[in-house]
């Protein structure tokens, strides 16, 4: 069996008076894909943001490749190699996409002639992933079309050199055609040795990429799988997959 490369304990979470995670607990083994699924507000988002560092726990523990990360700034976790992608894309939008990516390598060294190597063949290995932003690498971010934010949002967090990615809704506003696209690449990128833990609201197409999932509902785990067995759960299938 797989190196279990995060590790969520009894996580709970709280805007002020409301619990918004409730002591929830789960595992991302190197290289699956994990999906956590529900509904909005289930807590999905607010998992990711908790084990980022990006949001204060009110409780549990978050371990990463077998290190208690609970405490540690949010820089220093993406200096060890877990990356979010956030909802929403949030570029850099008065920056070039060439100034964006670089803004996601920020944590990595160029002392050596061998590192300087190591970045400028990260930098061609996103523009071979993403051909359309090697043509526009000079332009905008802002400019850039949604579908194009989304693929400069995961370009930028592959130039951190990833071992787990999280992915928060990465199809989200996007045409049914990039939707696909963005779920061809999230495949690739796995297939390339980098674990993935995928938040997203179309379950359908989470759950068919997944290896295994968590179904998330009002802060608590109620239902974890493998992800071919939760799609013909009959709850699962009429609460997120339509029947």
């Amino acid at each position: 069996m797989a190196k279990v490369i995060l590790e969520v304990k009894d996580l709970t979470v709280h805007y002020g008076a409301i619990q918004a995670l409730r002591g929830i607990s789960f595992e991302v083994r190197e290289g699956e894909i994990i999906t956590l699924v529900g509904s909005n507000g289930a807590g999905k988002t607010t998992t990711l943001h908790a084990v980022s560092n990006i949001l204060r726990k009110s409780g549990g523990s978050v371990f990463f490749n077998g290190g208690d990360i609970s405490a540690i700034p949010p820089d220093k976790i993406v200096a060890d190699g877990l990356v979010q992608v956030p909802e929403g894309r949030r570029v850099f939008a008065n920056l070039s996409i060439k100034d964006n990516l670089e803004m996601g390598a920020y944590t990595r060294s160029r002392k050596s002639a061998e590192e300087k190597a190591a970045l400028a063949g990260d930098y061609e290995n996103v523009y071979n992933t993403f051909p359309r932003l090697r043509e526009r690498m000079q332009q905008f971010a802002g400019t850039l079309s949604g579908g194009e934010q989304q693929m400069l949002a995961i370009g930028r967090a592959l130039m951190s050199k990833p071992r787990l990615l999280l992915l928060d809704e990465p199809s989200m506003g996007l045409a049914p055609i990039l939707v696909d696209e963005i779920f061809s690449v999230i495949k690739k990128i796995n297939d390339a040795g980098v674990t993935i833990l995928l938040v997203e609201q179309n379950a359908y197409k989470a759950l068919a990429l997944a290896d295994r999932g968590y179904i998330l509902e009002t802060g608590n785990i109620i239902k974890s799988g493998e992800a071919a067995d939760l799609m013909k759960d009959d709850a699962v299938k009429t609460a997120y997959l339509g029947g």
